[in-house]
């Protein structure tokens, strides 16, 4: 069986009198899945299990219509707590540890279709070929009043002035001092749990917020945000507010992203994407090359849910193509000015309800591709990409029919698991067309 360092996590657990430990997996939607164990029990436990099955529940609660898909996976996994993700969960009663745990079946192999293998497996291409991913997401979300009535539009909530926000706030400090106890009560969570949050900045939107994570390891850095959305929604809910991080919550609001600031070193720590002068590497412009040309089979990664898609159509800032540009936000895949050794790719398609790790494994399965196949990108776009038409896809259901037709990205991110996640958000996709809107009820119920 697996091996891991039991008694580094003993001695954590001893020395910090933990009495009791969430053992987490994240699902498809990016949320957590697991069990929660008394201490003792824990550390006695040799391979806690649970059903493959977990990976294709549908947000909603159903099981895909393929009975294929579902009969193969109707067995246990063992569960492996990784020591690297011990930490506190700094807002339980009593001293609880929380551990990230990787996948294995029953011949020590890891489960393919669970997120953390995905983006182990890609991250193990790159760690052939003497290349490590370096990445930075940026994460949006909104505050909004609690809403028990899932049929009523969100507003935002009431700060400390007494007053909701009516204008744009982009940027102020002012704006963000309105929520500084959730905001504070939030960093301390972090702290507590080695969470290296950076800036937080007012966005575009009402009570609409932006959270910076410094840059780092491909996976240590998708656990961190995976952590961070529990983290906010915790922080908020105990100040009677939600923190939603839906692509487009509200019609008239702008969207919200997960932007992927991502290089790559080699194994002497040396950026790749520049040369020894400074300049784009071949390298560079083949990894834009790869991302124009399989961004749209990987977009139900990026926009995995049938709200993402009104962020892309109809919200403020979101791309709408799949062009590239220095210092340029209009377009999909952004180069920020810097120095040559700090040489990056901004990818601006992912909405913050992205999984993490599935977003960032498929942004760098699309880069892999491009160097590999050496593609060169179109020329950079020093114009606004929004004076061109949309090019992107419009619908989940779009995105699900692309992704299955690239058998380069199935051969990296695993057959297997692409069959899984296709068949998961294409029956969300038919759960939700079944709805029946008040958009509907108002203008046609008397008028057709």
């Amino acid at each position: 069986m697996h091996r891991v360092n039991m008694e580094r996590i003993r001695a954590w657990m001893k020395e910090h009198k933990i009495t009791e430990v969430e053992c987490l997996i994240p699902d498809f939607t990016g949320n957590a899945r697991g069990k929660i164990l008394p201490a003792d029990k824990f550390l006695k436990e040799r391979g806690m299990r649970l059903p493959e099955s977990i990976f294709v529940q549908t947000v909603t609660g159903d099981w895909p219509d393929d009975d294929d898909m579902i009969d193969p996976i109707e067995k246990d996994m063992v569960l492996v707590p990784d020591p690297n993700t011990l930490r506190f969960v700094p807002w339980a009663g009593e001293p609880t540890g929380q551990v990230i745990h990787d996948c294995y079946d029953t011949a020590d192999n890891p489960v393919d279709i669970s997120p953390r293998a995905v983006l182990r497996k890609v991250l193990g291409l790159y760690q052939d070929k003497g290349w490590t991913p370096v990445v930075a997401p940026e994460v949006e979300f909104f505050l909004v009043k609690t809403n028990e009535d899932w049929d009523y539009p969100l507003e935002p909530p009431i700060g400390r002035n007494g007053r909701p926000e009516t204008a744009r706030q982009s940027f102020s400090i002012d704006a963000v001092n309105e929520f500084d106890p959730i905001f504070e009560e939030m960093y301390d969570f972090c702290d507590a749990q080695g969470l290296e949050v950076d800036t937080l900045v007012h966005e575009q939107g009402a009570a609409q917020m932006e959270i910076n994570f410094l840059h780092g390891d491909a996976l240590e850095l998708a656990d961190q945000v995976f952590l961070f959305k529990r983290t906010m929604r915790e922080a908020a809910l105990r100040h009677k507010v939600y923190a939603t991080f839906m692509a487009k919550p509200m019609e008239e609001e702008p969207g919200s992203s997960m932007h992927i600031h991502q290089s790559l070193v080699d194994q002497a720590g040396n950026n790749i994407f520049s040369t020894e002068q400074g300049e784009m590497s071949e390298l560079f412009l083949n990894y834009i090359g790869g991302m124009q040309k399989y961004s749209r089979n990987a977009m139900a990664f990026f926009a995995p849910n049938v709200n993402s898609y009104r962020r892309l159509q109809f919200g403020d800032s979101a791309p709408t193509s799949v062009a590239w540009g220095v210092d340029n936000r209009t377009v999909g895949l952004r180069v920020p000015e810097s120095p040559a050794n700090a040489r990056r790719v901004e990818n601006r398609f992912g909405g913050a309800d992205a999984n993490p790790y599935l977003a960032i494994a498929a942004s760098l399965a699309c880069g892999y591709l491009g160097m590999i196949e050496q593609l060169n990108p179109t020329d950079p776009l020093t114009t606004s990409a929004y004076d061109q038409p949309f090019a992107l896809n419009r619908t989940l259901e779009d995105s699900l029919i692309a992704l299955e037709e690239c058998q380069p990205l199935a051969e990296i991110l695993g057959e297997r698991f692409v069959k899984a996640f296709v068949a998961v958000k294409r029956k969300e996709y038919e759960t939700y067309s079944k709805v029946i809107s008040s958009w509907e009820r108002e203008y046609l119920l008397l008028n057709v």
